[in-house]
């Protein structure tokens, strides 16, 4: 015989700006036809030669330039589609890189995004410095960090209305705010997603390593912008560049500290 269960109550807890925040993003995610595509890549080769280096570059940045690579040469992927005032697509002359970073805002754990431009021209050094400078400077020092609370503590009409209008009317300022396309990852906690919800046009992530050096990776897709065969052929792409371009850059040790100019390329 079940025992009868009491009846208790727990308490209510607002949203904080880190959730509205998250909760504006979902809701423009949701209006995306997104599909996602996986491809498996054998990269223990890439791994090796990323394990020689003293300090490890993150696989955040290697992939993060490695897709940047194939976004320049593959204009498609540069494209967005933009609703207003009427149905087309942009396409952006450069990438701009968007990748999620957990940071703590007022005692909460939260996801922001940082931006670099033309990421495929920085040395694999500088890019991995740039990401963890992300990671831990100081939380206002970072104007994306600083725009993304100050847009959540709007009330929930103007907030959905400037998404909006950031995402829908302008592809350059589309591409300058919110980027050509973005990287969102778990791995580094020995997860993986299937299906990212996102307002970018292409979002990849990847899960964890396999014993022989083979790894899962994604992209989900905008299906009003690209075809699954575009989509299939820039993995293909991606993993030729790991092999090549990447596994070179690695192969040949750590890169010189970048230029001013260089480290001037966040967005």
């Amino acid at each position: 015989m079940n025992e009868p269960i009491p009846f208790v109550r727990g308490r209510r807890i607002g949203l904080s700006l880190p959730r509205r925040f998250v909760g504006d993003l979902l809701y423009e995610a949701r209006k995306l036809p997104s599909i996602p595509v996986q491809r498996k890549m054998r990269l223990a080769a890439v791994k090796e030669a990323r394990a020689a280096w003293p300090r490890h570059v993150s696989w955040c940045a290697i992939f993060l330039k490695a897709y940047s690579i194939v976004s320049a040469k593959q204009a498609e992927l540069r494209r967005a589609y933009i609703s207003f005032p009427w149905g087309h697509l942009y396409e952006h002359p450069l990438n701009v890189a968007s990748f999620s970073v957990e940071r703590s805002y007022r005692g909460e754990n939260g996801v922001f995004f940082g931006r670099i431009a033309s990421p495929e021209t920085i040395p694999l050094t500088a890019l991995d410095r740039l990401i963890r400078e992300y990671e831990s400077a100081e939380f206002e020092q970072v104007a994306s960090f600083r725009q993304a609370m100050l847009l959540s503590r709007f009330p929930k009409p103007i907030r959905r209305f400037i998404w909006w209008f950031g995402l829908s009317t302008d592809g350059a300022q589309r591409a300058r705010f919110f980027g050509t396309f973005g990287i969102s990852v778990a791995a580094r906690f020995g997860a993986g997603s299937l299906h990212v919800l996102s307002p970018m046009t292409t979002t990849l992530n990847y899960g964890t390593f396999e014993p022989d050096g083979s790894l899962d990776v994604r992209l989900t897709y905008d299906h009003r912008c690209l075809d699954g065969a575009t989509i299939a052929r820039a993995l293909g792409q991606l993993e030729e560049t790991l092999h090549g371009e990447i596994l070179a850059e690695l192969s040949a040790g750590p890169a010189e500290a970048a230029s001013p100019a260089e480290l001037a390329r966040t967005v």
